[in-house]
């Protein structure tokens, strides 16, 4: 007797403070961990694997994050209960949303689960995924109820020159020199939109958007960017970072609380397929 298979698209955020990044690491708390073990207790099943949109590492945080899994479709009636009919899908996954908040520990929460479309992939579909970086340069240092998630930065920065910086980034480019170099990964990208804006209570946050980032780019980009919005170094110096192509050692990575996941975009669903398939080609820079 053949399975039948259900994609579920998982909906969620967490504050990243008590976990060590989002994937699964042996004696280690994760994101990645704590989900799948919840939905194994709940749906009864052993091992169920998550794939996310975006990988973030130990103290980022996420409010927009998205992971598909795979279940078989006949665990979903076990959410039916002991109920005298038996429930829709949508009824369903509602009931297994509020199980989850149930089991969760309070600092991962599960928003919404539903049926993925055809060919929708929570990683290799996704257009684009959206930053924010969270810096404070008040004297006294930032609010301590939000030291969880604004980086404090000791020195006054400057507006008008975070964005001069920012705006030589831009473009697909090879992002070898903010990033950390995985084996048989490229370092191309396309960085979408980089600005900075001061929010009505002073925090600075930069908004960060490309089709995909390498490991530690967005940290990177705002360490560099921080140097040149207060002063240390030239506006131009970020720009020429990037020429260069090779790691400086004067480019500090932010430190991981201050960065939080917002969102990830997908195409409209008959486009999902095409677009996986085309994000698993590896990239190449048109000379």
């Amino acid at each position: 007797m053949e399975v039948i298979v259900v994609r579920l698209r998982l909906d969620l955020g967490y504050d990243g403070s008590g976990f060590s990044g989002w994937a699964r690491q042996p004696a280690l708390r994760t994101v990645q961990g704590e989900i799948e073990q919840a939905l194994g207790r709940i749906l009864r099943i052993a091992e169920p694997v998550l794939t996310v949109a975006g990988r973030t590492d130990a103290g980022v945080h996420a409010r927009g994050q998205v992971a598909h899994v795979d279940v078989p479709g006949e665990v979903l009636v076990r959410l039916d209960g002991n109920r005298p009919h038996a429930l829709g899908t949508d009824e369903r996954l509602s009931v297994l949303v509020r199980r989850l908040g149930g089991v969760l520990p309070p600092d991962v929460r599960v928003f919404r689960v539903s049926v993925a479309p055809e060919g929708f992939d929570a990683r290799f579909s996704a257009l684009s995924r959206r930053y924010a970086y969270r810096v404070s340069d008040a004297a006294g240092g930032c609010d301590p109820l939000r030291r969880h998630e604004v980086l404090w930065h000791n020195r006054p920065l400057d507006l008008d020159a975070l964005n001069a910086a920012a705006a030589r980034l831009l473009g697909e480019h090879d992002f070898a020199a903010f990033c950390k170099k995985r084996e048989g990964a490229t370092t191309i990208r396309e960085l979408q939109r980089l600005d900075w804006a001061r929010e009505p209570g002073g925090v600075l946050v930069a908004t960060v958007v490309a089709d995909a980032f390498c490991h530690s780019m967005v940290r990177a980009l705002v360490g560099s960017l921080l140097a040149a919005g207060d002063g240390r170094r030239p506006v131009e110096w970020p720009g020429q970072v990037l020429a260069a192509g090779v790691r400086d050692t004067g480019v500090h990575v932010a430190p991981a609380h201050g960065l939080c996941l917002e969102e990830v975009r997908y195409p409209a669903d008959a486009e999902l397929a095409d677009r996986a398939s085309a994000t698993r080609r590896v990239r190449t820079l048109e000379v």
